[in-house]
């Protein structure tokens, strides 16, 4: 499981964070100053650091240079000014990225994944009940049996295990998929695509569990990742 360090003195942001961080298979583990921050750090084996720059003991900035004598963990900077010079300052001591507060979950989640990726540490393997897919692979699991997709339905089914546990509406979908085997996708086409996967992936396509119909909004995947 991938180990992510937060540090954050804001209590409402710790606690929908780490939710939203664990609820995405996640262990979060939470420091709200330097001090408690670079304590964990030296105890733990982490994957990840999301770091907050301003804090009631010292910065992210100094926690970030600390780890950077002695670790290639990556960093990712939470920050409420997306002023150039914090940017410019955050990533010149070694941050891998930066997000501006308030920002969107799905942008830090997508951010974080794509950190995670460069650094080899992403998540490769997801199950969904007796589903089990092999993103490095690129191999597809349901029971014993292997499952296989075509490009689109195979790059369908990885945005949604990318988004698990979030509402992706069909505008959402057609973005990410849009002309990937070099073909043209619209509205319809992705009806088609939908309803093929769940025919390859759920036991019973007409009672879909694992790609949900959120009425009015689009669809949402289920399931624990591994």
């Amino acid at each position: 499981m991938t180990k992510i360090l937060l540090v954050e003195d804001d209590f409402n942001i710790v606690k929908n964070l780490s939710y939203l961080l664990e609820e995405e298979g996640y262990d979060v583990a939470v420091a709200m100053g330097q001090k408690q921050a670079l304590d964990l750090f030296e105890q733990g084996d982490f994957d990840l650091l999301l770091l907050d720059v301003s804090l009631p003991d010292g910065n992210g900035y100094a926690i970030c240079t600390a780890v950077r004598k002695v670790s290639e963990v990556p960093v990712i900077f939470l920050t409420a000014s997306d002023d150039e010079m914090n940017v410019v300052t955050g990533l010149d001591i070694g941050a891998d990225d930066y997000i501006t507060k308030p920002f969107r979950p799905m942008e830090l989640l997508s951010r974080m994944k794509s950190v995670l990726r460069r650094r080899g540490k992403s998540v490769s393997i997801f199950r969904i009940g007796s589903l089990q897919v092999d993103s490095v692979k690129g191999i597809v699991h349901k029971g014993d049996e292997e499952v296989f997709l075509s490009a689109l339905e195979y790059r369908l089914l990885l945005v949604f295990l990318n988004n698990k546990g979030i509402v992706m509406s069909r505008s959402q979908l057609l973005e990410c998929i849009w002309d990937v085997a070099g073909d043209f996708v619209n509205d319809n086409t992705l009806t088609v695509y939908i309803k093929r996967l769940r025919e390859k992936i759920e036991d019973d396509p007409q009672n879909p569990k694992v790609i949900k119909t959120v009425r009015g909004l689009g669809y949402k995947m289920e399931g624990e990742s591994l």
